[in-house]
């Protein structure tokens, strides 16, 4: 199974990080204060989170020529709230260095996008000048994601907490995240269905902030997710392939 692969990765990763561990959180503890992505979000409108990334499983090389600079000011220029920075090395051509290339050069939120299964990641994170994180339901128990919570919570982080079922989201929503984030991609077939979103918003306290992620790809698809309740979603394949979605969604909301 694809995410199995993965999560073997993460966990190598992970091992070579441990010997620095103590130093990595003593660092993370004195950065300066964060960006608040929920602030960002919770601004009038659907707010529009925008990724940074070069490759994905599942539709391979997005793009000739990746720049993450240069299009997180794109973003930015064209009305993005925050971004979203792919960091997962073997598979989608991540690197953290993006993320802090990023964070310098444009003024939003900076979220790391990433398969956290243990707080030195967290450490790497906040060190490397993320703003907040992506914990994903799937890939750790319940145990491990609140430790992830509180973790990062600790060392100033946001977190956005990701769901790709109605069972996650009961475990998600037990443990009242800030944010929490619908991805409409099945993990294991890795297709997308958008009505996940609307099934979802039935089950999702009002007071946490809803994200809706993958599978939009147009405005009809922004006004969609907006209908159901959501306040921000998360693009990034469509963008990537130089879609003007930003922008048209500006322009007909202004």
């Amino acid at each position: 199974m694809f995410l199995d692969a993965i999560v073997a990765d993460v966990d190598e990763r992970v091992r070579r990080l441990l010997p620095v561990a103590k130093y990595l959180r003593a660092e993370a503890e004195g950065m300066p204060p964060v960006r608040s992505l929920r602030k960002a979000l919770l601004e009038p409108g659907l707010s529009v989170i925008a990724e940074c990334k070069q490759k994905s499983p599942s539709k391979g090389w997005l793009t000739d020529h990746y720049d993450p600079e240069a299009q997180a000011l794109r973003y930015e220029r064209d009305g993005a709230s925050a971004v979203s920075v792919l960091t997962e090395p073997h598979h989608f051509a991540g690197d953290l260095a993006h993320l802090a290339a990023v964070r310098s050069a444009v003024s939003l939120p900076v979220l790391r996008k990433d398969f956290v299964r243990h707080p030195v990641q967290l450490f790497e994170a906040r060190v490397n000048r993320a703003d907040a994180v992506l914990l994903i339901v799937r890939i750790v128990d319940d145990a491990e994601l609140k430790d992830l919570i509180d973790t990062a919570v600790g060392i100033g982080l946001e977190v956005l907490v990701e769901i790709h079922s109605a069972e996650e989201a009961e475990r998600a929503v037990a443990l009242n995240p800030a944010i929490v984030g619908v991805n409409n991609r099945d993990l294991d077939s890795f297709e997308t269905q958008l009505e996940f979103s609307r099934d979802m918003a039935s089950v999702l306290p009002k007071h946490m902030l809803w994200v809706s992620e993958s599978g939009i790809a147009d405005a009809a698809d922004l006004a969609q997710v907006e209908s159901w309740g959501y306040e921000a979603v998360l693009v990034g394949e469509s963008l990537m392939r130089g879609g003007n979605l930003l922008s048209e969604w500006a322009h007909d909301h202004s």
